[in-house]
Order: C-alpha cells, then structure tokens, then sequence
C-alpha cells in the first residue's frame, strides 16, 4: 500500500449515510489516524440525519499520496443521477495508484457504474442493486456482511458492504491498515457487533 499511513479521507455529501461510517471513523481516530471529510466543493453538507460537515477539502484537492484510504458512503445521490460519478472516479485513481478504498451502501452502485467491480471480489445490499447498474461483475458478487478484496499486485484492496454492516465494513478496513492484530480486531467485532462483555478485556490488554 502507497499513500500517507496515517490520513484517511471520508467523502462528504448531502444525505450521506451518517450511521455507516460511524465506527469505522470513530476507532480510526481513537488509533491515532487522521480523518479529513472531502467534499464536492468546501460548501457545508447535510447528512441523513441532518448534521451539517463542513468539508476540509475538495474533491479536486484529494491527492492519492497524501491518504492511507478513501472511503464512500451511501447517499441518496448515488441512485438519483451522475452528481457523485466524480468520486467514484477518484475511487478508480485511489485503486490504481495502490491506495484502498472502503464503500458501504449506495457508494457501491456508483463502483460499479465506474466498472470498479466488474473484476473485484464484492458485496452490497443485495446482488440485483448492482445488477441494476448493469455492470459486469455479478459473478464476482459474494453474499457476506462486508468483503474485501486484496487487489493485484500494484493495486488497492477494496472493501465493500451493505447498509446494515457498519460494524462488519469497520472490521474489515482495520484489518485492510492493520488497525488491530487478529485477536484484538475479533474482540473489538465480538464487543460491538455481539454486544460480548469478555471481549472489552481482550480490548483493554496490551
């Protein structure tokens, strides 16, 4: 993996799924990585939940050396038209130049449109969304609460989930940047996805 180790860059536009990211930024930050929000311009955004973001930068301004990930989140947008094709097409740069990206919900449709999974390991909500978008990758779909792809030599690895895994999408960017060793990263899923009280201990450890 290429790119800054320690900057991660959340896309930001209107209705975007807040709830998705919300773990994944949250833990990110907690272990010592630097989230900045990228926006289509540095206008503020409204969330689904009707937070206001102000982006730290544009998407023009996104420069793939200087992010360890991208990461793209649902949004009503995503399905209404062409307005968020310009990051899907960042996300194509990202996975070229070696650097991951992480999409969850609708922010896996625009990957697709973008032909970013017609060769790529994958899931969504459901096969038939994205086989809506008439891509070519629907053998390439797996039934799974997140999934990732580790890509060809030289390219990013993906990670893709449906709407409802926000902790499932979470687990597999730590493992994606090596967040946590594999028994705390099985702790950290058992305690917030399982609600495992054993697991806060294994957390806690050193």
């Amino acid at each position: 993996m290429t790119g800054s180790s320690r900057t991660v860059h959340l896309a930001v536009y209107d209705t975007f799924a807040d709830w998705e990211t919300g773990h994944t930024t949250a833990h990110l930050a907690r272990n010592g990585y630097t989230v900045r929000t990228v926006g289509p311009s540095r206008e503020p955004v409204t969330t689904m939940g009707g937070l206001r973001v102000q982006p730290d930068l544009t998407l023009d301004e996104l420069r793939e050396q200087d992010s360890a990930l991208l990461i793209l989140t649902g949004a009503d947008a995503w399905d209404t038209g062409d307005a968020l094709a310009p990051f899907a097409r960042a996300a194509r740069g990202f996975l070229d130049a070696g650097v991951p990206v992480a999409a969850i919900c609708g922010a896996t449709a625009g990957l697709a449109r973008e032909g970013l999974l017609d060769g790529r390991t994958h899931t969504s909500a459901v096969s038939f969304y994205l086989a809506a978008t008439g891509y070519a990758g629907g053998s390439r779909y797996v039934e799974a609460d997140a999934v990732t792809d580790a890509g060809a030599a030289g390219g990013g690895g993906l990670v893709t989930a449906g709407p409802t895994e926000p902790v499932a999408f979470a687990r597999e960017v730590f493992a994606l940047l090596g967040v946590y060793g594999p028994e705390k990263l099985d702790a950290w899923y058992r305690l917030f996805h399982d609600s495992d009280a054993s697991a806060y201990e294994v957390l806690q450890g050193e």
